[in-house]
């Protein structure tokens, strides 16, 4: 147990350096007013004179105070250990702020507090930065306090306005920490009731398990009255206890009275005053109670205290693994930063990638979605007939035969407005075209997340930037070439194709020689009965056919012998209309034809246009950019710039700093693991 204070002294060295925020160590605090006789509990224990004194507050930083038991033949190792030469005096102290120098004189350990304080807290305002004193003596008993500035009301002289709310934050920083004991200092003077340091224990420590309160000044008491009732927890109830002490009087500090008589009066005056309890109240009662709960309590913490550290070398390894390490090659660096990128990026397109997004898709995998889900919806809903009316056909029709009557439907009114309705494929697939390359782009921000951009931004943006034009520029070539897949459908109806089956059945229906087109008109009824008759067959032809399913989708084709009515007005050549009326049986015939293979071919491009984008995007974006972009990376990279490197690979000031943050945090868990690892398990249980 004797070994356990020393262990928290080790600890509270190594994190001094670094800062100890979310390090709970166990420690003592002590708070309490102005004039409350903080310092003079303090130097009652150390037993010397060592603490700035004077009007205001005088203690403005906090003071962590080492007292570590120091044998006189334990000196020299002690020494030793600390790497400095052996004083003459069996007292002496250290500051952990200044190196290889030993103090004896205690006047000026206080001009060094004095001075160390200025140094960051300023003439009047208060600083958190502890200063942390080691003093080695035979006569005191191993123990560690920290001392915490007087609380404050009103702002004297030219203190700031702040200066209770500063006050104020900086006791809340300490003594929130659930492993803290705090040393409540209030006078005896004053009614218990209305202490501000109790009050401040009991915001924190509601169930008072980790609040001792110490009662000052009992010699100061209005004649007639004691503190009894306080001291044995009748007034407030503390659970650790509430022990008296007597200081030493403003008088007797200005007349240098000794410590060792000071403490000769307390012990006579707590004897004569409180018989009963004398044995559990002074100043060497305190030292000794003070020790003891501290061992105890650091015997409790430590189990926590030691998973806390491995958590925290735990998250602190990985945030220095993040930063990586200092720059010794920095051309090398570039090239495998660059080889890295490359290899995400390709990766990422090929489904490869170590890290798989789960929220959304990404890479190829939304590549893949855009070719067979994306783009083939946008062409099914582009119907063959969309705004193509009846009477769009029959002035088509009409406008191929030209001056002659034709014998047959004209083929070259088919190709005019077949050609119409490819020309429609191709806006869906120049967007798929353009929907690629903006997963393209979006990829480069995914790979961008790796730890070698957020340490080098500039090297970043040249990466994003030199992508960014190489897709730029393939982009134009690719959508030249799909505009071409689409141009070459138009440059030739291809009616011979094998599957353009209606052109057959229509071409067969079409040469019966059942059907004539033209009869002759000497014999009126003969000629309307046999055209009756081969009309009929040609009907037949083309119901047979009638809802056939072409590629999926069913023929709206109609062949009854009715006449259609339709009030849409198509304008002709020479500018007349054709007016609203019932369509022939003939022209309802041509116009079903047209549609019929108009439907069929449609179908047949747009099966291929489905088929060939996906194929041509792949190749000339896609599989370009993935075969090209780690030369093109280190080809603009490297080109006509010999000290670029320098200048990509040059850290951000933040990210250095953080690095170096991080690396000392981390030496200082890993030095607080090892000294906790050598508590034998005798000394925690």
């Amino acid at each position: 147990m004797d070994a356990l204070i020393p262990i928290l002294n080790k600890l509270q060295d190594v994190f001094n350096t670094v800062g100890s925020e979310n390090i709970q160590l166990p420690q003592i605090v002590v708070v309490g007013s102005q004039s409350a006789g903080k310092s003079s509990v303090i130097e009652n224990i150390v037993g010397r004179d060592f603490l700035p004194r004077g009007t205001g507050i005088v203690t403005r930083r906090p003071l962590t105070l080492q007292l570590i038991y120091t044998p006189v033949e334990d000196k020299e190792i002690q020494c030793q250990n600390l790497g400095c030469p052996v004083p003459n005096e069996d007292e002496f102290a250290v500051f952990t702020h200044i190196k290889d120098k030993v103090y004896t004189n205690f006047n000026e350990i206080r001009c060094e507090i004095e001075a160390e304080t200025d140094r960051l807290g300023g003439k009047k305002n208060i600083s958190k930065e502890p200063i942390t004193l080691k003093i080695y003596s035979p006569n005191v008993v191993t123990l560690t306090l920290i001392d915490l500035p007087g609380l404050t009301k009103v702002p004297v002289e030219d203190q700031p306005v702040d200066i209770e709310q500063q006050v104020r934050n900086l006791y809340l920083y300490y003594i929130s920490n659930p492993n803290a004991i705090i040393l409540a200092i209030t006078p005896a003077n004053i009614d218990f009731s209305t202490s501000e340091a109790v009050k401040f224990a009991k915001e924190v420590d509601p169930e008072g398990r980790r609040t001792l309160a110490v009662l000052t000044k009992l010699d100061l008491m209005d004649r007639g009255t004691d503190a009894y009732d306080v001291l044995c927890g009748r007034v407030i109830p503390v659970k650790l206890g509430i022990i008296g002490v007597v200081n030493r009087s403003q008088e007797d500090i200005h007349k240098k009275k000794p410590i060792e008589e000071a403490l000769r009066y307390e012990s006579a005056f707590l004897q004569k005053t409180y018989p009963s309890i004398a044995n559990r109240n002074g100043t060497p009662f305190l030292a000794k109670t003070l020790n003891r709960l501290l061992m105890y309590h650091i015997r409790d913490c430590l189990p926590s205290l030691k998973t806390r550290i491995n958590q925290m070398v735990s998250h602190f390894q990985t945030l220095v693994n993040s930063f990586g390490e200092p720059i010794e090659d920095k051309g090398r660096l570039l090239l495998q930063i660059i080889t890295k990128f490359a290899s995400n990026y390709c990766a990422t397109i090929e489904g490869t990638a170590k890290n798989i997004e789960v929220s959304e898709l990404c890479g190829g995998a939304r590549i893949c979605y855009i070719f067979h889900e994306t783009f083939a919806r946008a062409l099914e809903s582009i119907h063959p007939l969309d705004n193509l009316t009846t009477f769009d056909i029959l002035t088509a029709i009409r406008n191929a035969n030209g001056s002659r009557p034709a014998l047959f439907v004209p083929e070259i009114s088919f190709e005019l407005l077949v050609k119409r309705q490819i020309k429609r494929l191709e806006d869906p697939s120049l967007r798929c075209v353009e929907l690629v390359h903006e997963e393209l782009q979006r990829i480069i921000q995914h790979c961008g997340a790796q730890q070698e951009f957020i340490r080098f931004p500039r090297l970043h943006e040249k990466i994003v930037d030199v992508v960014t034009q190489l897709l730029r520029r393939r982009l134009p070539e690719t959508n030249r070439m799909v505009e071409n897949l689409v141009g070459i459908e138009l440059a030739y109806i291809n009616t011979k194709h094998p599957d353009f089956h209606e052109a057959g059945l229509i071409h067969k229906a079409l040469t019966s020689g059942d059907y004539l087109m033209n009869t002759p008109k000497h014999d009126n009824r003969m000629n309307d009965e046999s055209t009756l008759g081969r009309s009929s067959s040609m009907n037949q032809v083309l119901t047979q056919h009638n809802g056939l399913l072409v590629n999926g989708i069913q023929s709206s084709i109609h062949t009854s012998n009715s006449t259609v009515t339709s009030p849409i007005m198509a304008p002709l050549g020479d500018g007349t209309t054709i007016n609203t009326r019932k369509l022939s049986q003939r022209e309802q015939r041509d116009c079903e034809v047209i549609e019929r293979l108009i439907r069929s071919y449609f179908l047949i491009v747009r099966k291929n246009i489905q088929d060939s984008v996906p194929k041509a995007v792949m190749h000339f974006l896609v599989n370009f950019i993935k075969d090209q972009l780690q030369s093109e990376l280190v080809a603009l990279l490297y080109k006509g710039t010999v000290n670029q490197d320098d200048d990509l690979l040059n850290e951000s000031s933040h990210i250095a700093q953080r690095r170096k943050d991080a690396q000392e945090m981390l030496e200082a868990l890993h030095k607080a693991n090892q000294i906790i690892s050598e508590v034998r398990e005798t000394h925690l249980w």
